[in-house]
């Protein structure tokens, strides 16, 4: 798996490029709630509601002495705003309790199933939310799962999975050292653009060569067809 997987992202950074990232990571606990406020959301709406608590006070500590209520005033613009809020005060009030202290530093001395461990305990915090605390804060080689590398992995036949966490799972372990980053972002890419749900562009993408997806040719037909009525249209 670690051979198609490198393939896979030699192709991908050959049609899309390296992905760019910031110089200095996001710390752990504002990584968190940036991925909980971008759950089933665009990252406009989770940008805004992240900025929105920022804005609200100095440090996490004062949002944890919010009531749901006024937290969930303040993100209703990412959407499930009684989940996420809920979960938001949950992680902020745990945190004190158990640490005495709201921040995660302590995730950098821990390793990487360690750190799943802990952040899968908290409501509303699953492994694709955790797993981009590492990858993104923490810089760990690991590729979070979303919808699209969940579609993508199955479709190209790295992975036979039915959900983005078994996907996860599968793939964990196999993945060679310093490309998850351009890997997991590329890939989303890729299915937004054209291994997209309905309808892939099969016909442009780079991976077409080596993808097992059944319904490839079929796409690729649609593509020529489409393409052709639109040859058509402009004469």
């Amino acid at each position: 798996m670690k051979k198609q997987i490198l393939k896979i992202n030699k192709l991908l950074v050959k049609q899309f490029g390296i992905p760019n990232r910031p110089a200095s990571p996001p710390t752990p606990l504002d990584m968190l709630i940036a991925t909980i406020l971008s759950q089933n959301t665009n990252d406009n709406n989770s940008y805004k509601a992240f900025k929105n608590l920022k804005a609200k006070s100095k440090s996490w500590n004062e949002i944890e002495k919010l009531k749901v209520k006024e937290i969930e005033h303040l993100i209703k613009v990412a959407g499930l705003g009684k989940q996420k809020s809920a979960a938001i005060k949950n992680v902020l009030s745990s945190l004190l309790k158990n640490n005495g202290k709201i921040n995660l530093n302590h995730l950098k001395k821990m390793n990487d199933d360690e750190i799943l461990k802990e952040l899968t305990q908290y409501l509303g915090v699953g492994i694709k939310t955790a797993s981009c605390v590492l990858q993104f804060s923490l810089r760990r080689n690991i590729c979070p799962v979303d919808t699209h590398v969940h579609r993508t992995l199955n479709r190209i036949g790295i992975v036979k999975t039915t959900t983005p966490d078994k996907t996860f799972d599968a793939i964990k372990g196999y993945m060679p050292e310093g490309i998850a980053h351009s890997f997991h972002t590329n890939l989303i890419r890729l299915g937004r653009e054209i291994c997209k749900s309905q309808n892939p562009v099969c016909i442009i993408c780079p991976l077409s060569k080596i993808c097992k997806f059944e319904h490839k040719n079929f796409a690729k037909m649609n593509s020529s067809k489409q393409n052709s009525f639109m040859l058509l249209d402009s004469i």
